[in-house]
């Protein structure tokens, strides 16, 4: 089983792009039966949502959406919640730390790897480094250090459908 996430509609929008790739995506990737949960754009709250829809999975991906020209799957979570604008709830963090001496989050995913060779077959997709420091950020890093499997976090560009990478995406991490 592998779990797909995406969040709900923040500041203001109708509409989280991330959400609209999870809605277009198959219910079986590579074999897998894929679970897809739609998470809240609150601090700390999204990432519990997500570690308890883990049970039995054996891939995460993570999805969000971000103001990029690109798919960009991220290497890293940093261990910090800074935010320019309200979570859902109302939530406006100031440059602090998620996990009190704790390390960033590094995906064991072969991000790098994978990317290349998207972008061999044709693919619109870079890699990135920086998760930023909102709600995306701080779900990824709950994930990726609250579970034992490879937790990945994918950003979707605003108003692109980017289904079809995503999904490539997902087809050749699970294939590793």
């Amino acid at each position: 089983m592998i779990l797909i996430t995406a969040f709900e509609p923040f500041g203001g929008k109708r509409v989280n792009a991330s959400a609209a790739a999870l809605h277009n995506l198959p219910d079986r990737i590579s074999g897998h039966d894929v679970r897809k949960t739609v998470l809240p754009v609150v601090f700390g709250k999204a990432g519990q949502i997500a570690v308890d829809a883990a049970t039995n999975c054996t891939f995460i991906f993570l999805l969000g959406e971000a103001g990029r020209t690109v798919v960009t799957p991220e290497t890293t979570a940093r261990n910090i919640r800074s935010a320019r604008i309200l979570d859902n709830k109302g939530n406006q963090p100031r440059d602090e730390v998620i996990a009190l001496g704790a390390p960033d989050y590094h995906t064991t995913v072969p991000v790098k790897e994978i990317v290349e060779q998207m972008k061999r077959e044709g693919y619109e997709i870079e890699v990135s480094e920086d998760a930023g420091t909102f709600v995306c950020n701080d779900t990824f890093y709950l994930v990726g250090t609250n579970t034992s499997v490879p937790v990945v976090f994918i950003h979707v560009p605003e108003n692109k459908n980017a289904a079809g990478t995503v999904q490539r995406f997902v087809e050749l991490a699970v294939s590793e």
